[in-house]
């Protein structure tokens, strides 16, 4: 019948949610807590390069907040 198909379609289901899941959680845990986040045209890459420049770390993920900036 149509259910014996229902034990593989949740195999397959978790087979493929497992990467995006895992490198979620290693992108949160290596970034300090924040998503990654992507410049995909030069306005993003722009922001990134203000928030690398305004952390004083020299890292965008690092963000020291608008009431610590000088």
């Amino acid at each position: 019948m149509w259910y014996e198909i229902l034990p593989s379609l949740a195999v397959m289901y978790v087979c493929l949610t497992i990467p995006g899941l895992s490198t979620h959680r290693i992108h949160k845990y290596t970034h300090g807590g924040k998503e990654k986040r992507i410049a995909r045209n030069p306005y993003q890459w722009h922001l990134l390069e203000r928030d690398r420049r305004v952390s004083g770390t020299n890292r965008f993920y690092e963000s020291k907040g608008l009431e610590n900036i000088d």
